[in-house]
């Protein structure tokens, strides 16, 4: 089978496929150069069935914008009802084609059935939200032969595209959209927070006008209960839009359809707002965006300067410091941007002025408040990073019978929550302090399947990252926190989800990005690894952190740009963008950024 790359055609090396026999684990197409656009051929005249199979399965894999060559292995009914939008199953290599058990004995000639088969890796939905998968996958095929044109021709198949993990990679894309928090507000003028919503787009198939219309279709199921879009209900872009791209000024044009003329300037903004953080995690190169009514006229226009002054996001926030227990078990610091290693106490009583030993620290994303946990993992405190101030009392206590058993290290969102768990086996639960201070309230975990061993809040305050630990194996889950709908009622986190099924044992975890997380855990099989992983579990295909033995604790940022810091066998060690990991405390413990 032949390929047409960029007008070009290149042979793809493919093995043939016999009518009987067997053929396992047939990858569609080598891996290509991210800049270039792969398109399958068409079929051949007489092209005998098992061509007909492989020539499909090939062209699901292609940068054919509508599967149209995919649709001319079909019969004329076929190619009019197959959805090949409507999901993408992905496999943990090619599908293994073989011929399918004939009923009743051998089928006409004119007839015949294959078997898609595999071992799924994830399935990616209609709303284009990745979801990990495992067991078997088992399809059938069935083509038939036109009695007129004697050619053979695909006449039944399941809807959607299937493929290998490494056509997958190759293929798509993860990009976030952002919507905004239903829930959460931050700073004087009282902000709007971003969240991001991670989708996969075909990476070569106008990825642009795709996210847009992903982007206006709204937020995904997972994320939609806590989340708020400020486009009104049925826009979308106008009529035959497509390739959209930005101009020689980096500035983007939005031709939007629907009730989108009657909005005001600050939804339009907030609008524009969305539509920038989107697409600037897509082209980071991207300045501006103005969103056009119909007949092009002008509705509002944003700079990415003002998007950042309009709403909240995570990732444009840079921590001022990083923040660590000394080998005196004091809170210590130290200028994000320093290239020294020399940490001062921090003001305030769990610093300069104190006297109380830690365990854990985390400190509130503005800088103004540290929650610690005693050494001994019993009790909570929280004090002000200002001098002068006291410490008071505990404000929660677990009845663990050991330190391990005891309370998490604490985590804050952007509202100025905060959150704890406690790891009693006995009585396992998660807390959450509004402001910091006040009762702790419990937070409902209605499907929790174990106890949680760490908690790591997402700025946005809707989502948290746990690892819950369940007959000796730690795992990391992804919740959604929904906030008190009526008066009286808790927050409680839903639907957990997991973001590393791969690993057996997590072993520390910490935010990375706006949807992304850096973990530390064993794979199967017992390899000690250092990675990224998404929130919806799919796993980057980029280069992992350096390797790092003995890690006992990470610390990262939602800014990308600030340093990995880890504390491991050789003490507090951080990893600069470029560089190999660097000591910073041979005695220090416990490192957090802000949150």
């Amino acid at each position: 089978m032949a390929y047409a790359v960029c007008g070009v055609v290149v042979l793809a090396g493919c093995a043939s496929m016999p009518d009987s026999g067997d053929l396992r684990d047939v990858e569609s197409t080598p891996r290509q150069d991210t800049g270039v656009r792969v398109f399958a051929m068409p079929p051949a005249d007489d092209a005998q069935p098992s061509e007909i199979m492989q020539g499909f399965l090939e062209a699901l894999t292609s940068d054919d914008p509508q599967y149209d060559t995919a649709r001319k292995y079909l019969t004329a009914d076929a190619a009019r009802t197959w959805r090949p939008e409507e999901s993408a199953t992905v496999l943990a290599n090619g599908p293994s084609v073989v011929p399918g058990p004939q009923p009743g004995g051998r089928e006409p000639i004119d007839s015949l059935t294959y078997v898609l088969s595999g071992s799924r890796v994830a399935t990616v939905d209609t709303q284009q939200a990745y979801a990990p998968e495992d067991g078997s996958y088992r399809k059938k095929v069935h083509l038939t032969k036109d009695a007129k044109s004697g050619q053979w021709r695909i006449d039944s198949l399941p809807q959607g595209v299937v493929m290998g993990k490494s056509d997958f990679q190759r293929n798509y894309t993860s990009v976030n959209k952002y919507y905004f928090a239903s829930s959460t507000k931050v700073g004087a003028t009282g902000q709007p927070v971003a969240v991001a919503d991670p989708v996969f787009v075909r990476s070569k198939v106008d990825p642009m006008t795709q996210v847009v219309r992903s982007l206006l279709a709204g937020p995904t199921s997972w994320l939609g209960p806590v989340v708020r879009s400020s486009f009104p209900t049925g826009t979308a872009l106008q009529e035959g839009v497509s390739g959209l791209a930005p101009d020689d000024q980096n500035g983007l044009a939005v031709p939007l359809s629907g009730k989108v003329s009657r909005i005001g300037l600050a939804k339009c903004t907030e609008m524009a707002t969305q539509l920038l953080f989107t697409l600037r995690n897509l082209t980071p190169t991207l300045e501006s965006v103005e969103l056009q009514g119909p007949g092009g006229h002008r509705l509002c226009d944003l700079t990415a300067e003002r998007a950042e002054s309009t709403a909240w996001h995570a990732s444009a926030q840079s921590p001022e410091f990083l923040y660590f227990l000394d080998g005196k078990h004091r809170l210590v610091r130290l200028p994000t941007g320093s290239s020294g290693t020399s940490a001062v106490p921090v003001p305030g009583p769990l610093g300069e002025e104190g006297g109380k030993e830690l365990q854990s620290v985390a400190v509130s994303r503005d800088e103004h408040t540290v929650a610690g946990v005693g050494a001994d993992g019993k009790s909570l405190y929280v004090a002000s990073l200002a001098s002068g101030g006291s410490l008071g009392d505990a404000v929660l206590s677990s009845r663990g019978a050991t330190a391990t058993d005891r309370l998490t290290t604490p985590s804050w969102d952007a509202r100025g929550d905060l959150w704890v768990a406690d790891s009693d086996p006995r009585d396992p639960k998660l807390y959450v302090l509004e402001q910091g201070v006040g009762k702790p309230v419990e937070v409902g975990i209605p499907d929790l399947p174990g106890r949680i061993r760490d908690v790591r809040m997402a700025a946005d305050g809707v989502r948290v990252a746990l690892v819950v630990e369940k007959d000796g194996k730690q795992s990391l889950l992804i919740g959604r926190i929904e906030r008190e709908g009526r008066s009286g009622e808790r927050p409680a986190v839903v639907e957990l989800r997991s973001a590393a099924p791969d690993l057996e044992q997590v072993t520390t975890m910490s935010w990375a990005g706006d949807s992304r997380l850096v973990v530390v855990g064993l794979e199967q099989g017992g390899v000690h690894q250092m990675r990224y992983v998404q929130v919806d579990g799919s796993t980057l295909d980029g280069p992992a952190p350096a390797a790092l033995s003995g890690v006992k604790a990470i610390a990262a940022s939602e800014d990308e740009r600030v340093p990995l810091v880890a504390y491991s066998e050789d003490g507090i060690v951080r990893l600069p963008s470029g560089a190999q990991w660097q000591k910073v405390d041979k005695d220090g413990t416990a490192p957090v950024y802000p949150g």
